[in-house]
């Protein structure tokens, strides 16, 4: 009985420190030292949140950058059922998915160059990447040039103010946030019939 109280005691004492008081503590300092990271990193327009800077959503409006497309659930980017598609590069329906978001991006971008960029054709690890390379954001600007008839070097200046270059200066790629870049497209030329997406 002894034996079984000590183990009881030591039981609590341990749930007590590493359920409760550590994950309080962490949580606390972050909310003090990183409010907006801790908080989601959430984006707001005019005191409306419009989305996180660390999840991806649909843009199908050709007016704006277009996402990586998504195998989080269903119908894709939803941030509650985070997946990859986990199709392998010998997979028949990977190959076929490919083929057609390849013919559908070229039929939607006529005026970008032969090329498509392969992660505007193929999901993330998580479905939800917020980012797209330089090239990729590149390589759609001449369809947002002329949906907002404004001058193709101004998208792509825009493009250039956006990129992010790699985490402390040697981890990841350059990177650009699809939805700040879109979310400036909206603030430098308005939005286009009066929506977001």
């Amino acid at each position: 009985m002894r034996e079984m109280a000590v183990a009881v005691r030591m039981a609590v004492v341990t749930l007590i420190l590493t359920g409760i008081a550590y994950p309080l503590a962490v949580t606390g300092l972050a909310g003090s030292l990183f409010p907006s990271q801790a908080g989601g990193s959430l984006v707001r327009v005019q005191d409306r949140v419009v989305g996180s800077e660390l999840i991806g959503q649909r843009f199908d409006n050709p007016a704006y950058f277009h996402s990586r497309p998504s195998a989080a659930g269903a119908e894709g980017y939803d941030a509650a059922a985070s997946s990859g598609s986990n199709l392998g590069p010998t997979s028949k329906a990977l190959r076929d998915r490919v083929a057609s978001e390849i013919a559908r991006l070229k039929a939607a971008n006529p005026l970008a160059p032969e090329g498509v960029p392969t992660e505007l054709v193929t999901a993330s690890g998580s479905g939800l990447d917020p980012h797209l390379s330089p090239e990729a954001a590149l390589w759609q600007v001449p369809r947002i040039a002329a949906r907002r008839q404004v001058a193709v070097a101004e998208v792509e200046a825009m493009v250039a103010q956006h990129v992010e270059p790699r985490t402390w200066g040697f981890l990841g790629e350059a990177r650009v946030n699809v939805l700040l870049l879109n979310l400036d497209l909206d603030r430098r030329f308005g939005a286009p019939g009066g929506s977001s997406k």
